[in-house]
């Protein structure tokens, strides 16, 4: 038996899903015709706060789409410095919409609305012009802590005082809604556009859905084309996403509540470091650099015994609860980490 905790995404479809997708009533996507495409995006929609979504293949071509739609070649985009979007997607700011990022930085996500007034280009031909900021909730890198409605709204007030879209990357919005206990309508409300993937915690074989106005939708499924995303009968994976939304948004509290425990084992094990008070979702980061290895060496040996996860650094690893690694197999794990770490000499 494996264990993976490499992430959410390798998450597969349930049951219901696999019926939805096996029945679901299918047209040409392309040409608005997939009954079951309209209905996910009408629902993604709406729970976001929106007037519209486009569903497309992935988060990474979600949020590329949304910063082709937003600004115009040469644009300087605000991004903090260890954003999904800046750090993971491939340089697509860059060769795709030929912007420049400037980079911010922040803590758990959260950027000082002085810094971003700072971070905001005058007016002056030698400079680009400032044409977007990116937010990121719940932050990946950060070990999966959320923004409060309230922090949102600090850093999307700047923008809006200086006539400067916003956009989210919802990646696991709905992870930071249920941390929250809030709607996710209330954390999108200060945005412009947000993107929120099926295919993680929600359990979706494929998919993310990108919301916004209806005229900014509208621009974005043209990129949608150009970038190669225009399926035809999607709705074969639609009905999945439209399960996810439907039955899978409230038991992302279990996966918290297994993150929160897998958090409180690993710190009473001899040579791992971290503090479990910052474990806010389903993400925990650790350092095993006590154990006087690197993340990778230890990844090794936990592969071995069937426990998988990330490097996150020289010495930090990633483990990330869902809903396909139960609670016995986390106390599997924890007993396997702590065999592994009272075996090493220190």
């Amino acid at each position: 038996m494996v264990i993976d905790l490499r992430s959410d995404t390798v998450t597969r479809p349930t049951e219901n899903m696999r019926k939805a997708m096996a029945t679901a009533e299918v047209g040409d996507d392309v040409y608005g015709e997939d009954p079951t495409v309209r209905r996910l995006e009408e629902t993604g929609a709406a729970m976001v706060g929106k007037e519209a979504a486009l569903f497309v293949p992935s988060g990474t071509m979600g949020n590329q789409i949304a910063v082709l739609a937003h600004v115009s070649r040469g644009d300087e985009v605000l991004v903090e410095a260890d954003s999904h979007i800046f750090y993971y997607e491939a340089g697509g700011l860059a060769f795709l919409s030929g912007v420049q990022t400037r980079v911010i930085p922040g803590k758990n996500g959260f950027m000082e609305p002085e810094l971003l007034r700072q971070a905001v280009r005058e007016k002056d031909i030698h400079q680009p012009r400032t044409g977007l900021l990116c937010l990121e909730n719940t932050h990946n890198r950060a070990g999966g802590t959320v923004l409060t409605p309230e922090e949102t709204e600090l850093m999307a007030a700047v923008a809006r005082e200086n006539g400067i879209p916003v956009h989210l990357d919802g990646a696991r919005i709905f992870n930071a809604a249920c941390r929250l206990g809030v709607k996710p309508g209330e954390l999108t409300r200060p945005v412009d556009s947000v993107m929120f993937c099926l295919s993680k915690g929600l359990g979706a074989p494929v998919g993310s859905l990108l919301a916004g106005s209806s005229e900014f939708i509208k621009k974005a499924r043209k990129y949608r084309k150009l970038l190669g995303g225009g399926m035809r009968q999607a709705g074969v994976l639609a009905a999945a996403g439209l399960v996810a939304l439907e039955e899978m948004v409230d038991r992302l509290v279990e996966d918290h509540e297994h993150a929160r425990f897998l958090a409180e084992g690993l710190a009473e094990i001899p040579g791992l470091s971290l503090d479990p008070a910052t474990v806010q979702t389903n993400i925990i980061l650790f350092s095993v650099e006590g154990l006087k290895m690197t993340a990778g060496e230890f990844l090794a040996v936990m592969k071995e015994e069937g426990v998988l996860g990330v490097p996150f650094g020289k010495y930090t690893v990633r483990f990330v609860t869902h809903k396909d690694v139960s609670l016995p197999q986390i106390k599997t794990a924890l007993q396997t980490i702590k065999k592994i770490a009272v075996g090493v000499k220190r």
